[in-house]
């Protein structure tokens, strides 16, 4: 299963400081998780077509390999860490679970 999760930044949260926690802190974490086959962390860009920016400044990718093994996985004391520091940057993530079509 895939994750998708995007979201802006709070309000005076510096994108320099985000990204730098982003590369050193989170993850390296989320890699190292049992359940996880797979991380990555996109600053979105712009638009493909149309003029305007996209609504969400970031998107995190992440690869599951086992869902109940990930709940386990979240409940650790080094994912709630990750996971309250992650809340303090972002400005209400949208979690989105996915299944994937014609594989």
């Amino acid at each position: 299963m895939r994750i998708i999760v995007l979201f802006n930044l709070r309000p005076g949260v510096d994108p320099a400081a985000y990204e730098a926690w982003a590369a050193s802190s989170d993850a390296p974490t989320v890699r190292g998780l049992p359940s996880v086959s797979g991380f990555r962390v996109h600053a979105l860009t712009g638009l493909l077509m149309g003029a305007g920016t996209p609504p969400f400044q970031y998107v995190e990718v992440l690869d599951v390999s086992d869902m109940d093994q990930l709940g386990r996985d979240i409940g650790t004391p080094a994912m709630q860490a990750i996971s309250a520091q992650f809340q303090a940057f972002a400005d209400n993530p949208i979690f989105l679970t996915t299944r994937e079509i014609g594989a």
